[in-house]
């Protein structure tokens, strides 16, 4: 097994996935799996960003349950990141939501109250880029940001 999938290995051991994303021997049933995740639905992409801030220092997994911010990973009691309607989306600067906007990445996300948030990104489905760093960077954000009095 070469490094690459030993590292997916590690990400996608979980029982929840479906048949057809599990490994048999050494090899994906599913050759269109990239080693971000791609090719698995939102939903296990997410699944696999959350094993990932799994044990990081005051980071805690969404609590589940209902109203808003049920799928939400927490820095400090904060929202960094949660998927709402497939989408990952994520808390960063403005000046990088304004960024990846400008590149078709993704749009302001805006809670459906139809006022866009200017610190929000609602990454693009079709968005190639990796969600883990992108959720790294909201984590650094919030960890920088002061703390709520």
């Amino acid at each position: 097994m070469c490094p690459c999938e030993q590292r997916l290995a590690c990400r996608l051991r979980s029982d929840r996935l479906p048949q057809h994303l599990r490994f048999v021997g050494t090899s994906l049933y599913s050759d269109s799996m990239r080693e971000d995740g791609s090719g698995a639905t939102p939903e296990e992409r997410y699944e696999i960003l959350i094993d990932e801030f799994a044990g990081t220092p005051g980071v805690t997994p969404p609590p589940g349950g209902g109203g808003f911010s049920r799928s939400g990973l927490r820095y400090q009691r904060k929202i960094f990141a949660m998927l709402v309607r497939g989408r990952l989306v994520l808390k960063l600067p403005a000046a990088r939501v304004d960024a990846l906007i400008e590149v078709g990445e993704g749009v302001r996300f805006d809670a459906n109250k139809g006022t866009p948030m200017r610190e929000w990104l609602s990454l693009d489905p079709e968005s190639a880029l990796d969600w883990l760093p992108l959720a790294r960077e909201a984590l650094d954000f919030a960890g920088a940001a002061k703390p709520a009095r």
